[in-house]
């Protein structure tokens, strides 16, 4: 590892950037370098204006994966490397607005069921009970469950704490499959004890699910997203639902009020209520 580079992860680190946001944007300036076969510390702003272009137009990468290579420059040239006239020209790109994919409860049950491995079986539905990121459910430790309490401890992303209620069904569950399985660090271990399941696997596991019942596409996230609007359709307010997801703005959680049946289905269209128009008096 070159001394820019350390000094870069470092910085990270000391802005406590989860592990995961490190790698991604230690990749995105690395792939930088690549690019122009030069060091990120001698490139100006017009060659980055050309690498941006370059992401867009010839790799085509997602508006997502763009604006974490805008972020990444973005914190390298501001923090690691200052230099104020390269950070000016890094622009985010605007994300198409999506609404999440709802299931109903009907196909969420079938899926659920239809998972075969009883250690992502398990992770599925504690996602669906708690609305948990994958990431979230994957590093869950049996110390965070707080059955007295009947709360679960959440470390989230920017290493947030928050509790999120605990469903007496799931930790009747989860107590029959820890007398099961005995885990040891983690609830839902991978192949090799000591680490957690990994995403690929369960994302696997997902597709099969649904190609064995029929169901549309079906992944944790989308569980994520059916949690909050089942509740949102059950009665739970918006503010309650993102303390609930961790959101930090609650734009993002007003999402789901979009998608959302329950007050779509009693909305009265105007075409209804136009009166019936009277047929013109006829002329004697």
């Amino acid at each position: 590892m070159t001394p820019l580079r350390q000094r870069f992860v470092e910085d990270l680190q000391l802005r406590n950037r989860s592990p995961k946001t490190i790698e991604v944007y230690v990749y995105h300036v690395r792939e930088l370098a690549r690019h122009f076969k030069q060091s990120p510390a001698q490139l100006g702003d017009d060659q980055i204006h050309r690498y941006l272009l370059h992401l867009l137009h010839d790799r085509r990468v997602s508006w997502s994966s763009y604006n974490q290579a805008v972020a990444a420059l973005r914190f390298f040239y501001r923090v690691t490397f200052p230099s104020d006239t390269v950070v000016a020209r890094l622009p985010y790109g605007k994300r198409p607005k999506r609404l999440p994919v709802i299931r109903s409860q009907q196909q969420v049950a079938l899926f659920l069921d239809a998972t075969r491995d009883r250690n992502v079986q398990m992770l599925l539905r504690t996602i669906y009970a708690t609305g948990l990121r994958i990431n979230e459910a994957r590093h869950l430790t049996a110390a965070a469950i707080d059955s007295s309490r009947m709360v679960i401890r959440v470390l989230g992303k920017g290493q947030k704490e928050r509790l999120v209620p605990l469903s007496p069904l799931l930790l009747q569950e989860l107590r029959a499959y820890w007398r099961d399985t005995r885990p040891t660090q983690w609830m839902f271990p991978g192949k090799v004890p000591h680490k957690p399941l990994n995403a690929a696997t369960v994302q696997k596991a997902c597709k099969r699910a649904c190609q064995i019942t029929g169901l549309p596409r079906i992944t944790p996230h989308t569980l994520r997203h059916c949690h909050a609007t089942h509740l949102l359709e059950a009665g739970v307010d918006t503010r309650t639902i993102q303390a609930l997801l961790g959101h930090h703005r609650i734009g993002t959680t007003a999402l789901y009020t979009h998608v959302s049946l329950a007050g779509v289905q009693h909305v009265v269209s105007p075409l209804d209520r136009l009166p019936t128009p009277r047929p013109p008096a006829t002329q004697h």
